[in-house]
């Protein structure tokens, strides 16, 4: 991540109902996010850049091991950012 710990790249989302990194189980209906190296626990700002809805979420898995993604986000917060149909889209991450 960028210095401040802000970052802007793209964003996917996943429903898995299994066991994240961090030893919870993965909950789509909860705003969650994997992240390739913040530590589990870090509340983190998610701006989807092409409607500007904005939402907190709680990284809790490691990810996205696609090239080119820098977060990957529960199926709750994509809905809640308006891109669950498109599967990806761009995004701002704002840590603290």
């Amino acid at each position: 991540m960028a210095a401040g710990g802000n970052a802007c790249g793209r964003a996917s989302w996943y429903a898995l109902t299994s066991m994240t990194a961090s030893g919870q189980m993965m909950n789509p209906d909860a705003m969650t996010a994997a992240h390739r190296s913040l530590p589990f626990g870090t509340k983190v700002k998610v701006v989807n850049q092409s409607n500007g809805r904005e939402i907190t979420v709680t990284i809790n898995d490691r990810g996205p091991f696609i090239k080119g993604r820098i977060i990957d986000l529960s199926r709750a917060a994509a809905s809640h950012l308006g891109f669950k149909n498109a599967g990806v889209t761009k995004v701002c991450i704002i840590h603290s």
